[in-house]
């Protein structure tokens, strides 16, 4: 694809290229999709649902859920009926909530660590004094 878009790089290969990339594990490869897709949608590229979609998929992957979020809805309210987008929407809430949930819970365990440190410190240095 990457040839070919080289070679005749018209919309639908730009397209085709950034959609295959926007399911890239490669973060450089998912950002340049993003790229490549948000400026199909600037330049008025007649499939911009789908170039919307694939921008979400890659911010989904590069955990950037409340950019894939904000994506899936802005397609939703042109396109309530379009399934994959209404899947993607709940993936990244969902992903949202347990990647929140879980900066909660090292917070916890971090003050509970510090806690425990300054009431150790104490009681050393306050059997010190004697």
């Amino acid at each position: 694809l990457a040839a070919q878009c080289t070679k005749d790089p018209s919309p639908d290969n730009s397209f085709q290229y950034a959609f295959a990339l926007s399911k890239s594990q490669r973060s450089g490869e998912l950002n340049y999709s993003i790229s490549m897709l948000d400026s199909l949608v600037r330049n008025g590229y007649e499939h911009q649902i789908d170039c919307m979609y694939g921008s979400a998929v890659a911010y989904y992957l590069l955990g950037k859920y409340d950019k894939c979020r904000s994506l899936c809805e802005q397609i939703l309210r042109n396109r309530p009926e379009n399934d994959a987008a209404a899947e993607l929407h709940t993936a990244s809430i969902a992903a949202k909530d347990e990647e929140d949930e879980k900066k909660a819970k090292q917070i916890a365990v971090g003050g509970t660590v510090a806690v425990a440190a300054v009431g150790l410190a104490l009681l050393l240095g306050g059997g010190r004094r004697h």
